[in-house]
C-alpha cells in the first residue's frame, strides 16, 4: 500500500482536521505526484508492516512531535507510507521503493522486520528505527552507544523487562501451575528471546515451556495445546506476525481461558489481559526526535540508541472477568491504565 502525503496547491484551503482525518483514513492509494507538481520539501519516509488503521495512535503522536519540532506535514514536510499490510514479504520492495523515492530519512517505528529491510535497502540514507529488539543482537547497529553506519532509533528493552511481566503474571495468577512463551520460530529475534525467557523464568523459579507458531493454524494449535494444562498462563513474545494478528490472540487466550501478559499497551487494548513496557507516547516522542535531529543535518552514527524512561503497566477489567479473574488490589495499586 503506497499512500503519500502531500501539500495542497496554492489557493485551496483545507482545514487542517479534514485533512489529517482523509490521510488517517487510508484511502489514498495510488500513483505518487510528480516532484515537478509540488515543492521541494523533505520527504520522510514511514516503513511498517502493518497498515495505518492499526497505527492510528501511534501516527497521531508522531504528527504532533513533528509539529512540536515546527515540521508541519503539507506546509514544509512530507510523508510517504509504505505499508506490507501483514505481507511481510515486501517489505524489501517497499524499502527499495523509498531509497528510489530519495527520502530524507526512513523511520521505522514498531517494525523490525521493516528496519531490517530498510536497512538492506540502503547505506546511504540515514534509517531511524523504534525496534522492541535487541538491536546489537541483530546486526542494526554496532553498538547502542556508537551505532556506526546510518542508522540508530529506539529500542524498547524488551529482554530486561522479560523478569518483569513474568513477576506481573505470577501475582495476577497466583495459583498458575504451566507458564508458557508464545515464539514465532521463524523470526530471527525467537533464539535470543527463548534464552532471554527461559532464564528471566530460571531466576524466579519458574519452568517455562516454549510454544511455537508461525503461521495460522499452528497459532490455533498452540493456544489449544496450552487449554489442556490446567491452571496455565501465558508470555507472548516480540513479533510483527504476532502484532497484526493482537486481536486474535487476545480472543484466543480467553476462549482458552489463559491469563496473558504483553510486550506493548495495544495487545492490552485489543483485548489482551495485561501488558507491561516502555510508555508507548514517550518511545514514538523520542524517535520523532532523532528523525528531526536527521532532518536538521545530525548523522545517524552520532546519535546513541536511545532507551525509554518511562514504563507502564496496563491491565484490561474486561478481560479479566472474562477470564474469571479477581485482579488484585496490589496490582490495580501499580497500574498506570485501566480499561474497563
Amino acid at each position: 500500500m503506497y499512500v503519500t502525503v502531500a501539500p495542497s496547491e496554492a489557493g485551496v484551503k483545507v482545514r487542517r482536521r479534514e485533512f489529517i482525518g482523509l490521510v488517517g483514513a487510508a484511502t489514498l492509494v495510488g500513483p505518487t505526484a510528480s516532484r515537478a507538481e509540488q515543492p521541494l520539501m523533505p520527504v520522510i519516509g514511514f516503513l511498517h508492516q502493518g497498515s495505518l488503521d492499526q497505527n492510528v495512535e501511534r501516527l497521531a503522536t508522531f504528527r504532533k512531535g513533528l509539529e512540536r519540532a515546527g515540521f508541519v506535514e503539507g506546509r514544509n514536510i512530507a510523508i510517504e507510507f509504505r505499508l506490507a499490510e501483514g505481507q511481510f514479504d515486501r517489505l524489501p520492495a517497499l524499502a527499495a521503493d523509498l531509497v528510489q523515492r530519495q527520502v530524507a530519512v526512513i523511520t521505522t517505528p514498531y517494525s523490525t522486520d521493516a528496519a531490517l529491510a530498510a536497512q538492506a535497502a540502503t547505506k546511504a540514507i540515514p534509517i531511524v528505527f523504534l525496534s522492541s529488539a535487541d538491536p546489537v543482537r541483530i546486526g542494526l547497529v554496532a553498538s547502542l552507544n556508537r551505532p556506526g553506519a546510518n542508522i540508530t532509533g529506539v529500542t524498547t528493552l524488551n529482554t530486561e523487562l522479560a523478569p518483569k511481566r513474568l513477576e506481573l503474571l505470577r501475582a495476577m495468577a497466583p495459583d498458575a501451575s504451566r507458564y508458557f512463551a508464545l515464539v514465532n520460530p521463524t523470526s530471527d529475534l525467537a533464539p535470543g528471546f527463548s534464552r532471554d525467557i527461559e532464564a528471566a523464568a530460571a531466576t524466579l523459579g519458574i519452568k517455562i515451556d516454549i510454544l511455537r507458531a508461525s503461521n495460522d493454524r499452528e497459532l490455533e494449535a498452540a493456544f489449544t495445546g496450552i487449554s489442556k494444562s490446567p491452571r496455565g498462563v501465558l508470555i507472548s513474545s516480540t513479533d510483527a506476525f504476532f502484532f497484526v494478528r493482537r486481536e486474535r490472540i487476545a480472543a484466543l487466550a480467553i476462549r482458552h481461558g489463559l491469563p496473558a501478559v504483553f510486550d506493548a499497551r495495544i495487545y492490552a487494548t485489543a483485548g489482551g489481559l495485561m501488558s507491561y513496557a516502555g510508555n508507548d507516547t514517550d518511545m514514538m516522542l523520542q524517535t520523532v526526535g532523532y528523525v528531526v535531529r536527521v532532518l536538521r543535518g545530525e548523522q545517524p552514527a552520532n546519535l546513541p540508541v536511545a532507551q525509554p524512561t518511562k514504563f507502564a503497566l496496563t491491565i484490561n477489567l474486561k478481560t479479566a472477568k472474562a477470564l474469571g479473574l479477581t485482579v488484585p488490589a496490589t496490582l490495580l495499586a501499580q497500574a498506570d491504565e485501566v480499561i474497563e
